[in-house]
């Protein structure tokens, strides 16, 4: 039987984030073997998540990042049960960890199964799932790429979003922020009219119908009145007609514009907790 000793209980918690008592556990069960023991506390990880499989994992932190030369950005979020674990410092630190990996991958199933210091984002989700006690996982993952990308995270990592500008001009860093500060705020549904769904559409139109036949309006009107109430529609929910935050006066579109006259919003993506 090998001698485990406070180093080495405190070693194996420094490489896993597991419980002083779990490690201990976990060497003298291993007889000392490091590798064993990581395995062990990883096969408890797993235990711990298929009995918490069904529990709902709605807190957590949504974390927004670009690479270096501002042309792709990366929005996960990291979920977990509860607000007092989504707020620890250590979790928020994993969670920007993690979205900083993301940035190499082009979809999620990459991203989960890319290497996280020696084993899999999958498995360390796994991991930390019996460390902590609540079931984790990314629920969210969106990447953009574009002239330029910025980033905004909302106070309290409770929601975190990416736009991509069509330039790398003067003022795009601002711009792109001050439009992802936007698309956070207002939650828009799509880019632009033509992003929006024709289902949704469709749907939108018989519930304006609905209303003005409720009104009393002749069937003949409806179709036009109709029209009017989609355009609105457009304004209130796409995010270059939106009415930008800051100057009302302005569109989103309209407020890019004003930083350079060729500039646009070309795509942006919006992770949210809940």
């Amino acid at each position: 039987m090998a001698t485990i000793t406070a180093a080495d209980v405190n070693k194996l918690r420094t490489i896993t984030g597991a419980g002083m008592m779990d490690c201990k556990k976990a060497l003298v069960e291993a007889d000392g073997d490091f590798d064993l023991a990581i395995e062990n506390l990883r096969k408890k990880g797993q235990k711990v998540a298929a009995n918490r499989s069904d529990r709902e994992s709605t807190e957590g932190a949504a974390i927004a990042v670009v690479n270096a030369d501002n042309t792709a950005g990366v929005v996960i979020t990291l979920n977990c049960e509860t607000d007092f674990v989504g707020m620890n410092e250590s979790f928020v630190k994993m969670a920007t960890e993690m979205a900083n990996l993301a940035l190499n991958y082009n979809t999620k199933e990459e991203f989960l199964a890319s290497d996280f210091h020696g084993i899999t984002v999958a498995d360390k989700l796994i991991e930390q799932t019996g460390v902590i006690g609540e079931k984790l996982e990314i629920r969210t993952f969106e990447k953009l790429e574009g002239a330029f990308v910025g980033s905004y995270i909302h106070s309290g990592n409770k929601i975190a979003t990416i736009v991509a500008l069509s330039a790398n001009v003067p003022g795009a860093g601002e711009a792109a922020r001050n439009v992802a500060m936007q698309a956070a705020a207002m939650n828009p549904i799509a880019l632009d009219a033509a992003g929006v769904d024709s289902a949704i559409i469709e749907k939108e139109i018989e519930i304006a119908k609905d209303q003005l036949r409720a009104e009393g309006k002749p069937e003949a009107m409806l179709e036009n009145i109709s029209k009017g109430k989609i355009q609105r529609f457009y304004k209130d929910n796409t995010l270059v007609n939106q009415d930008y935050i800051k100057d009302g006066s302005l569109s989103v579109a309209a407020y890019v514009k004003s930083v350079d006259a060729n500039l646009t919003v070309t795509g942006f993506k919006r992770a949210a907790l809940g």
